[in-house]
């Protein structure tokens, strides 16, 4: 039989924020590395930047968030430090509020059609 996999833990979250002029970039690398589908989220946030002014209508106003994409892909584990190494150079420009990529494991993954679970499921 095949040695029993510690369950959940071969397949990995990647959430990555980058800044939204990047997206189409990070897509295409992605997309050549293999991945097969995420999912794209416009967010809000902020980091070590912390805002900044804008001048709006003449007043000056503190902006507090700034606008973000989340890309969220979920891979086989094998593939996870690939993937990651992927979005940093792609979506890195070197300024403040390039973004962060975090790494989870999934406990459970099912693709709905068809019931597949797991590495399967992607």
């Amino acid at each position: 039989g095949r040695p029993a996999k510690r369950r959940g833990h071969e397949v990995k979250l990647i959430i990555a924020t980058i800044k939204p002029f990047k997206l189409e970039e990070v897509r295409e690398a992605l997309t050549e590395a293999g991945v097969r589908g995420m999912m794209v989220t416009e967010i809000k946030g902020f980091g070590s930047q912390s805002g900044h002014t804008e001048i709006y209508r003449g007043a000056e106003y503190a902006v507090n968030f700034v606008p973000k994409v989340k890309i969220e892909i979920v891979v086989a584990a094998a593939m996870a430090d690939q993937i990651v190494e992927t979005i940093t150079k792609t979506a890195q420009t070197g300024k403040i509020g390039d973004g962060k990529i975090f790494v989870l494991d999934v406990e459970q993954a099912v693709r709905v059609r068809t019931g597949e679970t797991n590495e399967d499921a992607l």
